[in-house]
């Protein structure tokens, strides 16, 4: 989306497309999924996880960090990473709300 289209949409919108597309990427996801089950780590904690590089993981946990999903503090050396629950409770609520939706439509097409 072209950084002059973003005007046309609200807050809300802006918010929650940034955050879906912060998550398109698989190794993302693993990263979230890892966090959620370690609560917090380093970078190096991931890259033992995951079979990429740790400069690949440091530009993915950028992207999740810039969208908002994951949050970052410096503990000497190196930089603690966690899941920013405002944000993914703000993500949850919004595909909680298309379910419910779902649920009470009648079948089209």
């Amino acid at each position: 989306m072209g950084a002059s289209k973003a005007g046309n949409f609200t807050e809300k919108q802006n918010d929650i497309a940034l955050m879906a597309k912060a998550m398109g990427h698989p190794a993302r996801i693993a990263i979230i999924e890892f966090l959620l089950k370690a609560d917090t780590c380093i970078c190096n904690d991931i890259v033992s996880e995951l079979p990429l590089a740790q400069a690949t993981i440091s530009q993915h946990l950028k992207a999740l960090k810039n969208a908002g999903l994951i949050k970052g503090n410096i503990e000497g050396n190196s930089i603690c990473y966690c899941i920013n629950e405002k944000n993914m409770i703000k993500l949850q609520s919004y595909f909680a709300n298309i379910n419910f939706k779902m649920t009470q439509k009648k079948e089209c097409c």
